[in-house]
């Protein structure tokens, strides 16, 4: 059993534990940023988003994983203000002790770093405090400010997963990314603050990256 979604800070930005009273400012988000990010939304085969949400019960079942300790859900904040979300997925312990990062923000808090502080401060806990020995993230080659952030981490690439996810109406390729914890000399946040993440060759990638001007749901 994991401890649950801590509260964690770094100058503007914070994150802690998404909570049922969030669930008015999640939705007007949601609905807010529709163009923003509709195109990296995970569907059912067979359908399209909806536009409409059920932000209550898209909690209850966060928090429900939280509880039995498969996952952490995280509201990020900047200067106090609801701007996304970071969930912490299929967490494992044992042999394993590994889990998976999700996450997005408001365009309006976009290029001021909130996504990667938030993805640094999350991964130092998870290898850190909640004991875990990997982390891992999967995301969609054209979405190339989230890349970014995996990037500008150092988060290794491991490869690329073949019609991973259904997204937006299609299986969609995902660049997947890990790092474990003898990969970090230092806190994550420490490291890429003080520029020592060694710089990212993107001729590892088996794709061309990027190229859609709507690609930026995350920085």
């Amino acid at each position: 059993m994991f401890d649950s979604a801590p509260r964690l800070s770094h100058g503007a930005i914070t994150v802690r534990g998404i909570r049922q009273r969030d669930a008015k400012a999640l939705e007007a988000e949601l609905l807010a940023n529709r163009s923003w990010l509709e195109r990296w939304e995970a569907t059912l085969p067979g359908t399209r988003p909806s536009g409409r949400f059920d932000t209550r019960s898209s909690i209850r079942s966060l928090l429900d994983a939280d509880r039995d300790g498969t996952g952490m859900a995280f509201a990020i904040e900047v200067d106090g203000e609801f701007a996304g979300q970071l969930n912490v997925a299929n967490i494992s312990g044992g042999a394993l002790a590994s889990s998976t990062l999700g996450y997005w923000i408001a365009q309006r808090f976009a290029g001021r770093g909130a996504t990667t502080t938030a993805v640094a401060l999350v991964t130092d806990h998870l290898l850190g405090q909640a004991g875990l020995h990997r982390v891992e993230v999967c995301i969609r080659p054209e979405n190339i400010a989230s890349l970014r952030v995996a990037e500008k981490l150092g988060f290794r690439y491991e490869g690329c997963r073949r019609r991973y996810i259904h997204i937006d109406g299609d299986w969609r390729d995902h660049l997947c990314f890990a790092i474990v914890r003898e990969e970090l000399a230092e806190p994550m946040l420490n490291r890429w603050l003080a520029g020592r993440v060694p710089p990212f060759d993107r001729s590892v990638y088996p794709m061309q990256v990027g190229g859609d001007p709507r690609a930026g749901s995350q920085r």
